[in-house]
């Protein structure tokens, strides 16, 4: 059996013979598998564009069910407003740079204005009594009562600066979602500008479509529409675009379209240069958070890798002296 094997292998008709069979198989699989293969590719993208469709219409759902319950201006109490109004805390408490950062945190209106000034006027009064009624029953003699009336101060202190310091929380968790989302939208703006739309309609499909990634950027092209609708001035909206938030890309931008408006520069190639000058901010921005990684690992490296390297190391040559003192 072996030996007719080998005898047809050796036979170059037998050889050739094969060959044009393999030859002939690989055309076909050649041909065939084309048409045989489907379009995985496509089926892909076909699926990635239905759940990006459910996503995008989930998270509108999501914000207009926000809309409804939630509104941009606050609404104090009754007596918050009184007390404000029998003892004109306005006119001692309420400074210009206060309201500037009520409007930079996203509270507007007269409602946020009473709210402030109710609380600033409050919590200083409330933490000193607190304070003082702590150090006299708690430590009762066993300190001296200017250190008692010291610590009450400084709580009143505390509390006069408490809504301060938070509003400036709010706005930099309020400036970094907007910083986060200004590229994209720059690029959606852009986009919308150079299909044919004016810088209003621009905003307002822009302020739909940005909620998703930042809630705060598209309440403030929201108002920036509002605003073009109804002020005389269109510079004047560019202007309260920029004051209101603070970021200095948006800063740019109300510049460039009052530059717009009032020379007829070409607008597309503007907000282009602003799209990619802030994708560059964030590109350096990342590239000095990156940089800064090293100095910052230092001390979790002395206090915690250092010992156990020492240990690892140093261990098996003090058991073996100790063996050898031993």
């Amino acid at each position: 059996m072996i030996k007719q094997i080998y005898d047809k292998l050796s036979n170059p008709s037998t050889v050739v013979a094969l060959l044009v069979a393999v030859a002939v198989i690989a055309t076909i699989l050649t041909i065939a598998m084309p048409l045989l293969d489907s379009d995985s590719l496509s089926k892909r993208m076909k699926s990635v564009a239905s759940e990006r469709e459910k996503i995008r219409a989930r998270e509108r759902e999501r914000l207009a069910h926000r809309d409804k319950t939630v509104s941009l201006r606050t609404q104090p109490k009754a007596y918050m407003r009184q007390l404000v109004e029998n003892f004109s805390l306005e006119k001692w408490l309420g400074t210009e740079e206060a309201k500037m950062q009520l409007t930079m945190a996203g509270f507007r209106g007269r409602q946020a204005e009473v709210a402030f000034l109710f609380f600033r006027a409050i919590a200083p009064i409330g933490l000193f009594v607190v304070t003082l009624l702590y150090m006299f029953l708690m430590f009762g003699s066993d300190m001296m009562v200017i250190t008692k009336i010291g610590s009450a101060i400084a709580a009143a202190y505390l509390g006069l600066k408490a809504p301060e310091l938070f509003l400036k929380n709010k706005i930099s968790k309020r400036q970094a979602s907007m910083r986060r989302a200004f590229p994209d939208s720059m690029d959606l703006i852009l986009i919308c500008v150079e299909s044919g739309m004016s810088i209003e309609h621009a905003f307002r499909k822009v302020a739909s479509e940005i909620g998703i990634q930042s809630i705060e950027m598209a309440e403030e092209f929201a108002l920036t529409t509002a605003e073009l609708s109804y002020l005389p001035d269109r510079r004047q909206a560019y202007e309260n675009l920029g004051v209101r938030t603070g970021v200095d890309g948006l800063k740019q931008v109300s510049t460039v379209l009052i530059q717009a408006e009032k020379y007829g520069t070409p607008l597309g190639q503007a907000l282009r240069v602003v799209a990619q000058e802030g994708r560059d901010a964030r590109l350096l921005e990342a590239e000095r958070k990156a940089a800064a990684l090293p100095p910052k690992l230092t001390v979790p490296m002395i206090v915690f890798f250092l010992p156990v390297l020492f240990a690892v190391i140093l261990t098996p040559a003090l058991i073996q002296m100790s063996e050898k003192l031993m």
